[in-house]
């Protein structure tokens, strides 16, 4: 896999928790680079272990699924790009705060900001992708734009928030579409 395709999958999925980090970044009042550095280690981590995750599945399914891993793949990255598409969409209103600093708080924005790297894993595992690369740059994508995401949120508010996530949802099934339309021909 090329690095373009690989840092516009990391860009797509680091777009859900950047949008995250930006609302964060909302609800902190005095706002301490190191409170902006554990949201965006948390981010990072759990967005570059979900994929190993998801291809580690892949490879228990992948003798059973071969005939139809491009198939998958579309599905998987379609489904997930239309479901952040739908959550940019969401208004603040629907979105619930809370406090981005409490560790219960963030393990749970961290695994649900990243289950779509899981199912990128699981897509690159299908594809037989080597795994390494593609999971640096994810995380360290994820990290960057987190951390610039916490003090956007503080300094700016919602501006861009829902905009973003709408964006990585069409980078997403964009992939997907480019996936399967390779190995269609």
């Amino acid at each position: 896999m090329n690095i373009f395709r690989v840092f516009f999958i990391a860009l797509g999925l680091a777009m859900d928790a950047f949008a995250v980090s930006v609302a964060s970044g909302t609800t902190i009042k005095q706002l301490k680079t190191s409170q902006a550095v554990k949201i965006a280690l948390a981010f990072g981590l759990f967005q570059a272990l979900m994929p190993v995750v998801g291809w580690l599945g892949g490879l228990l399914f992948r003798e059973y699924l071969a005939a139809l891993d491009h198939w998958v793949a579309f599905l998987l990255l379609f489904f997930i790009g239309c479901k952040m598409i739908y959550e940019g969409a969401l208004t603040g209103d629907e979105k619930i705060k809370k406090d981005p600093l409490n560790l219960y708080v963030l393990l749970l924005l961290s695994i649900a900001t990243s289950i779509d790297a899981l199912a990128v894993g699981l897509s690159l595992s299908l594809l037989r992708v080597d795994l390494v690369f593609p999971v640096i740059v994810i995380g360290v994508v994820t990290l960057f734009l987190s951390f610039i995401g916490v003090f956007i949120g503080n300094r700016m508010g919602h501006l861009f928030e829902n905009k973003l996530e709408l964006l990585g949802g069409l980078i997403l099934i964009g992939i997907g579409l480019k996936i399967l339309t390779e190995h269609l021909a």
